[in-house]
């Protein structure tokens, strides 16, 4: 493969800014971090820009606080990594000046989600591919353009594709993916210290796993079992949150419990708003999201609504239920348009936020 416009921008400009969208995710900040250093390596100056603070449970990635929120207009180049969606972007494009800067600088695109829309309204060239992750495309755009790959940076790549594909397990890794790693490794990346590295941050106090025996406690099952839904209010978000993401401490056990295909845990804010995180063991994580105006991967996705909790909470039963039994009964492509036709005659309005909470 070539990749002329991503040769030409390192040819033609000196000072990067690296963005991620407003939902970072281990494959972004993997993708950045990487970035930043095979960029640095040519002489080139780069800044790693992300709408909103890294969540905690990503700082096991070396460099993490290297990514600042504050917009740099120095800046020759723009590189996007892992989103070509205007509304992961709205934080930064409800600023004038960053939307004008957008237009009038050269942007390139670097996203594997070949499926989604590029809807972006600036100008921009762009490399999207279908990839386990953002990162596996970079290893490939690198070793194409003959660029050098520190241990730093296939380190981060590594954790990048982890990241993405659950320590490569998802139904969409291939012979190539694990080609991918291991060229990784031979250049330093180290899974051992990755999953060292993750292990200790995510470990927990007293306190922490009290709270998750309350979670639990909270957990309703609905159609059958197959629907499981745990709701954590502000009260929760205020007091637990700095300490640990209740969604990533609740969500992967949710999903495994017998006979569950669709976990979702539902955040609620005094503002009105409403977030979702979406876990499937079927992949349609995304058509449950994009019901409610949000979006992501095939078994994890989510969502951001403005409405009541107990309407919210009706809407997703309604909708599961109808992609379940449409799947299990008809084995309807999950890309099929008709399946979210069914579903979606009484539309919740949904505002222009990113669609991941972290």
């Amino acid at each position: 493969m070539e990749y002329r416009n991503f040769d030409k921008l390192l040819a033609d400009y000196q000072n990067f800014l690296v963005i991620q969208a407003e939902n970072p995710d281990g494959d972004s900040l993997g993708s950045a971090l990487a970035l930043e250093d095979v960029l640095t390596e040519l002489g080139k100056d780069v800044i790693l820009y992300c709408p909103v603070d890294i969540p905690k449970y990503l700082r096991y990635f070396k460099g993490w606080d290297r990514v600042t929120n504050e917009f740099n207009y120095k800046a020759d180049a723009t590189i996007i990594v892992d989103t070509a969606s205007e509304v992961l972007l709205s934080k930064v494009l409800k600023d004038p000046a960053a939307k004008d800067w957008l237009n009038k600088n050269p942007v390139l695109v670097i996203d594997h989600h070949h499926d989604v829309t590029d809807d972006l309204s600036f100008r921009h060239d762009k490399i999207i591919e279908p990839a386990v992750a953002t990162s596996a495309m970079l290893y490939k755009i690198f070793v194409d353009s003959k660029l050098k790959i520190s241990s730093e940076a296939a380190n981060n790549l590594l954790a990048g594709m982890f990241s993405d594909t659950l320590g490569l397990t998802t139904p969409n890794v291939t012979a190539d993916t694990y080609q991918t790693a291991t060229n990784l490794i031979k250049l330093g990346a180290s899974p051992s210290g990755i999953e060292d590295a993750r292990r200790e941050l995510m470990k927990k106090s007293p306190e922490i796993l009290e709270y998750k025996g309350k979670l639990i406690e909270r957990i309703e099952y609905y159609l059958d079992g197959r629907l499981s839904l745990v709701h954590i209010p502000w009260e929760d978000i205020k007091k637990y949150s700095d300490q640990y993401n209740p969604n990533v401490l609740i969500l992967e056990e949710m999903r495994m419990v017998t006979n569950v295909e669709v976990s979702i845990a539902i955040k609620t804010y005094p503002d009105g708003k409403l977030t979702g995180k979406v876990r499937t063991n079927l992949p349609l994580a995304n058509q449950v999201a994009g019901y409610f105006g949000g979006g992501g991967h095939e078994y994890a996705a989510g969502f951001r609504v403005y409405d009541d909790y107990d309407k919210v909470v009706n809407e997703i039963i309604n909708v599961v239920g109808k992609l379940l039994s449409s799947r299990h009964s008809e084995l309807v492509s999950e890309s099929d348009p008709k399946i979210l036709k069914q579903v979606q005659d009484d539309k919740i309005v949904v505002q222009d936020d990113s669609w991941d909470d972290q």
